[in-house]
């Protein structure tokens, strides 16, 4: 039996499995990953920043220009479309084997592949409001109001996306505790489990099979039941398929 065989069969046995997923499920819908980029030399600020400087709460606060220039520049990519490994979950959620998708991605397109349960732990591009008076907005507020976007009541619009240097939404985390504790069945895939504080939350599974899919070596391995090394859309479509 193949490794993708057991997983199907795994997966044809659970009625409360749990995806968490990061960076591979969006890089196979042509959406690169953050972590890969490289410095940026800003011309008006006269100085290299790195991808997170330039995306954390601070800059955000203090070059709000520039923040969202970049911002539009790394983080929107409208024309992305769900992937094989987007639409197989979905097909699991709708016939019953899939429980959740607990996402570390802020793209949506989970959603839109058709998931319904899904907890973004950084939030999603798709959401805005107001910093002082909490309208809420979508995307294109921000793509078209340019160089920052105000609401009318003259606060920013901030995406609603979890920069670094802020804490990660209480409830979203909660949710997530909760579907990982009663999963049956746990699979991590598309992401290397070094960005903490969403990579410690797969340490709460309790249930029967832990299942990595990653291309590199991740932290669990040593405790997965079954680690396939293998592009991670392809392998849950081919798993969909067979369970």
């Amino acid at each position: 039996m193949t490794d993708i065989e057991k997983l199907a069969d795994i997966l044809s046995k659970s009625t409360n499995a749990v995806f968490f997923g990061g960076a591979g499920m969006s890089t196979e819908s042509g959406i690169p990953d953050f972590r890969s980029a490289n410095g940026i030399y800003n011309q008006k600020l006269n100085k290299t920043f790195s991808s997170e400087e330039m995306a954390s709460h601070n800059f955000f606060l203090n070059h709000p220009e520039e923040f969202f220039a970049f911002y539009r520049e790394r983080f929107v990519y409208l024309d992305a479309k769900p992937n094989a490994g987007h639409l197989a979950l979905a097909e699991l959620e709708r016939r019953g084997i899939l429980s959740a998708v607990i996402t570390q991605n802020i793209d949506g397109l989970h959603q839109i592949a058709g998931s319904k349960v899904v907890y973004e732990l950084h939030g999603s591009i798709r959401r805005s409001y107001c910093t002082k008076c909490g309208k809420k907005y979508g995307v294109e507020f921000i793509l078209n109001n340019v160089p920052i976007p105000y609401c009318d009541c003259g606060g920013i619009v901030k995406p609603d996306v979890v920069l670094y240097g802020e804490s990660l939404d209480n409830e979203t985390i909660s949710n997530s505790i909760q579907a990982i504790l009663n999963a049956d069945t746990l699979i991590v895939g598309g992401t290397s489990l070094i960005v903490y504080p969403a990579a410690g939350l797969i340490d709460y599974f309790r249930g029967e099979h832990l299942i990595l899919i990653n291309k590199t070596a991740t932290r669990a391995d040593s405790d997965a039941e079954l680690v396939i090394r293998e592009n991670i859309c392809e392998t849950l479509a081919k798993a969909n398929r067979l369970a």
